[in-house]
């Protein structure tokens, strides 16, 4: 099993950037799919979350508005859209597959750096 996070990058405050996450070697639709991130001398913190069907999602506080969680079961992908970044949004963004009773999956991250 692999999650494959790309399309972070560095971008100026009040940018915006999609992030996408790739699966393959288990049945993705079955999973549910969040998004997490990690900051210099953080903890890892969860950003959003989407049910296997798509149907539900959650988001933390600080990302509430401004962050989209989306899923394609036929391409196996999992997005995080992000707009209105700030400084604070800087960090590695990580994707997990999870369902219960199994291993969770985490992708190996992508850095995602807000900064004019």
């Amino acid at each position: 099993a692999q999650l494959v996070e790309s399309g972070g990058g560095l971008v100026q405050p009040g940018g915006s950037l999609r992030l996408s996450c790739a699966a393959s070697g288990f049945t993705f639709s079955s999973y549910a799919m969040s998004w997490h991130r990690q900051a210099p001398g953080k903890e890892r913190e969860l950003v959003a979350t989407i049910t296997s069907a798509g149907g539900s999602t959650n988001y933390a506080d600080p990302v509430k508005g401004r962050f989209t969680i989306s899923r394609d079961n036929a391409k196996s992908t999992v997005y995080l859209q992000m707009d209105s970044l700030k400084a604070e949004d800087t960090a590695v963004y990580y994707c997990k597959a999870t369902k219960w009773g199994y291993v969770p999956y985490w992708g190996q991250g992508t850095q995602v750096t807000v900064s004019s």
